[in-house]
């Protein structure tokens, strides 16, 4: 009687539902797809993180990219019981400061507490920002946004805000104008500022979590090239 051979056990292969932890692994065992998805799962958080030291995309581009590196050359020092996040974030911060200090800057570490602390906040911001050729453009997209969210007011409501609000009449004038009573005036443009607020604080929201996204070209530009490096390295290595 024929029996089939036993299937041989597969060796796992790193995939986007695997764990951090998996992907250490697979990645301490020569796995160079299993650092991709490292790399691409936490891109986004690095480059913020460093986003927010060097205030420059292309020289947080570089400081990702390097602190990638480092984090690979490191990786069998990495505790299995740490969050690998926590883990690669301070070594992008690390690598970012340490940028700041090459280029002759004044660094406060981040966990510092400083006398600015306890500052107003009006008073750590810059003295004159509208005097920034910025502030001038950051004006102009939010001025663009308030009148499209205005555009989507229900008709009474719009016309009322745009008379009352944008055109600063008075109730009286507005109540007059529209053959309405004052006191649905008052009403209906409490209630167009309340909509346009929950419309805005939305938006803001949404724009926050979008700020300074890292996905596309930029994300596959890093882990091209830390894996570019990677290969050299472990060719030097192999030699």
């Amino acid at each position: 009687m024929n029996t089939l051979p036993l299937s041989l056990p597969l060796t796992p292969v790193a995939t986007e539902a695997s764990t951090d932890t998996e992907l250490v692994s697979f990645a301490l065992a020569g796995d160079d797809i299993a650092f991709a998805v490292i790399m691409r799962r936490h891109n986004r958080l690095l480059f913020r993180s460093v986003r927010s030291i060097l205030k420059n995309d292309d020289d947080t581009q570089d400081a990702v990219q390097e602190a990638y590196l480092r984090a690979w050359r490191a990786l069998a020092s990495f505790r299995s019981d740490a969050k690998l996040s926590t883990w690669l974030v301070r070594i992008a911060v690390n690598e970012a400061l340490g940028r700041l200090r090459s280029g002759g800057a004044q660094v406060v570490p981040l966990n510092a507490v400083t006398d600015t602390d306890a500052e107003p906040l009006e008073e750590q911001m810059q003295s004159n920002p509208d005097e920034q050729p910025e502030q001038s453009a950051m004006r102009t997209q939010v001025r663009q946004q308030i009148e499209a969210r205005i555009d989507t007011l229900p008709d009474q409501f719009r016309t009322v805000f745009m008379l009352r609000g944008v055109e600063e009449l008075t109730v009286e004038e507005v109540s007059a104008m529209l053959d309405i009573p004052e006191a649905t005036v008052r009403s209906r443009y409490f209630r167009a500022r309340g909509i346009l607020r929950e419309g805005l604080s939305r938006d803001i929201d949404m724009a926050v979590g979008d700020s300074f996204s890292f996905a596309g070209p930029r994300c596959d530009k890093i882990v091209a090239g830390v894996l570019a490096a990677i290969a050299r390295e472990s060719a030097v290595v192999h030699s």
